[in-house]
């Protein structure tokens, strides 16, 4: 091994151990459950051993716990939004009848389909948002958004063709993967 990287996993060793509970505690106690808690503690790890220059940034600021909640509190907002789609999503799925409710395998493609579009479309301003749902959602006619929310149909056309063309660089960048 390289010494930079000798020193890089000597310096994520000392993180875990000198945080590694307090990380826990306070994911705990914004989360209310433990076992989310220690899951959301080992994904910050595992970000912070994929991204090893971020210990640069642990290093100018004098510790670790900064960087460490920062890397936390995204992966918790993209856990509890999870959480609430899959809530919505189950709840939309109590009003089909029995023969209408999707497979176990169906649902759980759908529902990732449906993180996958939060994610794009969380990066979008709300207009565009509320364009797309209100059409591939709702179902409703171009016209009908421009009267929903107050703008002009070819205001309408600009919203959906971005956020059309940020699922479309969202799918490709997946399947580059």
């Amino acid at each position: 091994m390289h010494d930079t990287q000798t020193l890089q996993l000597s310096a994520i060793g000392h993180l875990y151990r000198g945080h590694h509970q307090w990380l826990v505690g306070w994911l705990r106690r914004r989360l209310g459950c433990p076992h989310h808690a220690a899951d959301l503690a080992q994904d910050t790890f595992a970000r912070v051993l994929v991204r090893r220059d971020a210990l640069t940034w642990t290093s100018d600021l004098g510790g670790g716990k900064a960087l460490l909640s920062t890397i936390a509190h995204g992966l918790m907002v993209d856990h509890l939004r999870r959480a609430a789609l899959e809530r919505a999503f189950l709840e939309a799925l109590s009003y089909l009848s029995d023969d209408q409710v999707p497979s176990i395998e169906h649902q759980q493609v759908m529902l990732e389909t449906l993180v996958e579009v939060d994610a794009v479309l969380r990066d979008l301003p709300a207009k565009v948002q509320q364009a797309f749902l209100l059409s591939q959602i709702d179902g409703l006619p171009y016209q009908q958004i421009a009267r929903e929310l107050d703008v002009s149909v070819s205001s309408v056309q600009q919203y959906m063709t971005r956020a059309f063309s940020a699922c479309f660089q969202a799918r490709q960048g997946m399947s580059l993967q």
